[in-house]
């Protein structure tokens, strides 16, 4: 996509806090739309639990098509509560978010940790841990064992249940993620950790063999170590700044993304982008989300933290409308932001606590003085 292209981006708020913080991240495009020549068309899209009582579809045919027609995809949140659990595992599976990621093909979800000095008080990590992390966390997104098979629950012969999950991993899945990581640390500090549990579990032990193979065929110039899972949850944690890249399956990703977000001080901070591999035009689809959940206990209430979805505004800024500079303006627009205001998930004394809305204005009012300076 050339810089000046028209983006179209499919917008679905989805339930509990999604529209909320969404409606945050659309003011943002809007304002890069007026101030800045972003071409974007955005089209809306009703999907998630909301969208299953009131249709009786989580994803309706029609709005999969779209999705898969768009340039990007912005999504919110969903489920959350007794009405998420109320509908089948397998309609979830099959038409919630992670059947999408499955027919977009987004199988490389990019989560950076890179925090804010001014939220430095607001993690229950030291600062003098935290500062200087920049890591992206690279988390192969459509296998695993959120898809494999056989699954399921069954009754046995003595009238006991059996729960199954099957954790399985191709070549050609676990070579696929291995590049989007080698190649993201040729752009940065050259420096790939591979996470897994190769002690214990088979597709495990594959996983490590197909990365070291990659690294040794194609990516000699990378820097390439191993880590188990258990002791690289204890590492991010206790001496985060030894990450560069960090690469790694479904299952595992999503929980040490999830355990990194503490050294931005919040969930509600961390931006995500899962990309496809290049189509005949050499361009990427994309799915870009704010990573934390749908917070249906605050949900209605302006309380939510939006800067994650604004966040992943940059990141699709970058990636997807190849507008680098925009999502630095947005960056530095979100840490202006931070220094006098704040939600309520990382507020500290002496610092004002706004609501979604008043963090949404608090960004936009830093993006006209940024502007108005001349940046």
């Amino acid at each position: 996509m050339t810089r000046n292209a028209r983006t179209h981006m499919m917008v679905l708020p989805g339930d509990g806090i999604g529209p909320e913080v969404i409606r945050q991240a659309e003011r943002v495009l809007e304002w890069f739309a007026t101030h800045r020549g972003l071409d974007v068309e955005l089209q809306h899209g009703d999907f998630g639990v909301g969208a299953y009582y009131r249709s009786g579809r989580i994803l309706q045919d029609e709005l999969l098509a779209d999705i898969l027609a768009a340039d990007l995809v912005l999504f919110g949140a969903m489920g959350g509560g007794a009405d998420h659990r109320a509908i089948p595992q397998e309609i979830r599976l099959r038409e919630g978010l992670p059947g999408v990621r499955k027919s977009m093909q987004v199988y490389a979800n990019i989560r950076p940790v890179k925090p804010f000095r001014t939220l430095a008080a607001a993690s229950p990590i030291r600062a003098e841990v935290t500062e200087g992390v920049d890591m992206l966390v690279i988390r192969e997104l459509i296998g695993g064992i959120y898809f494999g098979e056989p699954r399921g629950i069954e009754t046995l012969p003595d009238g006991t249940r059996r729960g199954v999950n099957t954790h399985v991993y191709t070549t050609p899945e676990i070579q696929r993620i291995g590049r989007v990581a080698f190649d993201l640390a040729r752009s940065r500090r050259r420096h790939v950790t591979s996470v897994d549990k190769a002690n214990v579990m088979v597709a495990g032990a594959l996983w490590r063999s197909e990365i070291d193979a990659l690294q040794a065929q194609h990516y000699p110039d990378i820097a390439l170590d191993h880590m188990y899972v258990d002791n690289c949850a204890m590492q991010i944690v206790r001496a985060p700044r030894q990450f560069d890249v960090l690469v790694t399956d479904n299952l595992f990703g999503d929980i040490l993304s999830d355990c990194a977000s503490t050294i931005s001080g919040s969930l509600g901070m961390l931006p995500s982008a899962s990309l496809s591999d290049p189509g005949p035009d050499r361009r990427r689809k994309g799915l870009y989300e704010p990573a934390h959940g749908s917070a249906p206990d605050i949900a209605g209430q302006d309380k939510a933290n939006p800067l994650a979805a604004i966040l992943s505004v940059a990141m699709a800024l970058e990636m997807g409308c190849e507008r680098p500079d925009d999502a630095r303006l947005l960056e530095r627009a979100v840490e202006a932001a931070l220094g006098h205001k704040r939600t309520a998930d990382i507020a500290e004394p002496g610092v004002e606590v706004v609501s979604t809305t008043g963090m949404g204005d608090a960004v936009l009012g830093e993006l006209d003085r940024l502007r108005d300076a001349g940046v």
